[in-house]
């Protein structure tokens, strides 16, 4: 695979942490995504390939809740949104994710993700 694009190299990224990372039902995979204006999680079961929960600031429901100033597009939009997965997961009794930074840094908007889930009573 060469690398000509940004999206390459992160294409690239994401295949090596995905080698070693696996949901299962006891520990499922939390996936983020972070596109220029908005925040998405994802929570699957790779065993069976079903997504167990999803939160993101595009939904109508997150855009009421998020506070003054935050956005999609920073990081306390990006906080909102770790809150809300991890209390719809919690909401099914899952407690322990396997944190998938899929392919981006963990830095800025991805951090702020992991950090308000493990706040809201994820642990990874």
């Amino acid at each position: 695979m060469r690398i000509l694009t940004k999206e390459d190299r992160r294409d690239r990224i994401k295949f090596r942490i995905r080698k070693r990372l696996s949901g299962t039902a006891e520990q499922p995979r939390l996936t983020v995504f972070r596109s220029g204006a908005h925040m998405y999680a994802q929570v699957t079961n790779d065993e069976t390939g079903h997504t167990l929960a999803a939160a993101s600031s595009v939904e109508p429901a997150m855009k009421a809740a998020m506070g003054e100033g935050a956005r999609g597009g920073n990081q306390k939009g990006a906080a909102a949104v770790g809150k809300a997965i991890a209390e719809r997961l919690k909401e099914q009794g899952i407690t322990r994710v396997v944190f998938d930074r899929n392919g981006f840094l963990y830095h800025g908007r991805v951090r702020a993700v992991a950090e308000a889930a493990r706040e809201a009573g994820l642990q990874f």
